[in-house]
């Protein structure tokens, strides 16, 4: 797992998504002008190569503290949503006028998971996004923290990149973090913690390792960070994490002379629906399955029938997204369900010639069609 860093360049790459977290962008809790001014002119500068742009970027919130004069972040969420209200518009006039002195312009858009779960509006955002590269604009995107509440929220903005990543079919995700990539250990506290600069699987164990390391590095930072790269590539999409504050890292990354981590894409790239469905969406219910089933449906990429479920939890409805699991707890995917949750408790188990017997009537023999199904994790 610490092999040097792919030639990844060998085949073409047209569009990425560069996402900067707050620990880059921000410095005493306000705004770090030089770093957007350097990275809006290494942005221009790909531009300028052919490659399109699309910036996930942080910083809302402490431009907000900033701007009122507050010694801290608030702690209750209406303070929260009214500091990140005011700090965006500081943050997006400060990338603007970067941007501007290169020639460019820049859009603002603002989305909660509602806007990306919902697939006419899913579907909206992607033309809205594909119609300002068309125009050489570089769009810049942030979760509308104005409006969000939990339920909508992505969580954190490394989500909200690989959502946009897959939504445009973007060759690359770029992370630029404060800490440049994912190490064995915390390096802030262990001078002989290594950077393990390729992962070629980036499934639970990774995930709970960058977990166990304290601080905004951990659960907070690069689990997070961990947990985006495993959808992407799922999705066939590859995902570098690395040091916001390296000069000129952009461009070094497209060089091959970067320092960082690169996580490694399935050789399959996901359709675009595949996509939504199992790594947008968020899940209604779960379904545990057995042995059988997994086999079936993991290794043997079959429909989920329902002879082989043996539990279900939470309420779903008919075209709801549910997880399904073996039962050892471990998630495998996610699909559209052809059942809602009473009726699956009812023919669970059974045979799907036993399905009108237990229902009074069967208008599917799947409770998950395979074309409506992704697997997330890999075999065990």
């Amino acid at each position: 797992m610490n092999a040097q860093p792919p030639s990844w360049l060998t085949g073409p790459v047209h569009r990425i998504v560069v996402k900067v977290g707050s620990g880059v962008l921000t410095r005493k809790n306000s705004l770090n002008i030089d770093i957007i001014a350097s990275l809006s002119d290494q942005i221009c500068r790909l531009y300028d190569r052919g490659i399109q742009v699309i910036l996930v970027s942080s910083g809302a919130m402490a431009a907000g503290v900033t701007k009122l004069g507050l010694s801290k972040r608030p702690s209750d969420i209406p303070k929260r949503q009214a500091v990140s209200a005011i700090g965006q518009a500081d943050l997006i006039r400060e990338w603007e006028k970067a941007v501007e002195k290169c020639g460019r312009k820049v859009a603002q858009l603002l989305l909660t998971r509602g806007d990306l779960c919902d697939r006419v509006r899913y579907l909206n955002a992607r033309n809205t996004i594909n119609t300002l590269l068309n125009w050489q604009v570089l769009p810049i995107i942030n979760e509308n923290d104005t409006v969000a509440v939990k339920s909508l929220q992505f969580g954190d903005n490394d989500n909200l990149g690989a959502m946009i990543t897959m939504l445009m079919d973007a060759d690359l995700m770029i992370n630029l973090t404060d800490i440049g990539g994912l190490f064995d250990k915390d390096p802030r506290i262990h001078e002989d913690a290594q950077l393990i600069r390729v992962v070629d699987n980036p499934g639970q164990q990774v995930e709970d390792m960058a977990g166990t390391i304290a601080g905004p590095l951990g659960t907070g930072g690069m689990k997070t960070k961990i947990t985006a790269a495993r959808k992407l590539t799922t999705a066939g999409i590859p995902k570098i994490i690395a040091c916001g504050f390296t000069p000129d890292i952009l461009l070094s990354i497209f060089e091959n002379t970067y320092d960082g981590t690169y996580f490694v894409p399935k050789a399959e790239r996901l359709n675009s629906k595949k996509k939504w469905i199992g790594l947008t969406l968020q899940a209604k219910g779960r379904i545990t399955i057995d042995a059988g089933a997994k086999d079936a449906v993991v290794r043997q990429h079959k429909s989920l029938l329902p002879s082989g479920i043996v539990r279900v939890d939470d309420y779903f409805d008919v075209g709801d997204p549910v997880e399904f699991m073996d039962e050892s707890k471990h998630l495998l995917g996610m699909g559209l369900v052809n059942y809602n949750a009473t009726d699956v408790l009812k023919i669970m188990g059974c045979q799907t010639g036993q399905i009108k017997d237990r229902l009074g009537y069967r208008p599917y023999d799947e409770v998950i069609h395979r074309d409506n199904l992704v697997i997330i994790s890999d075999p065990a």
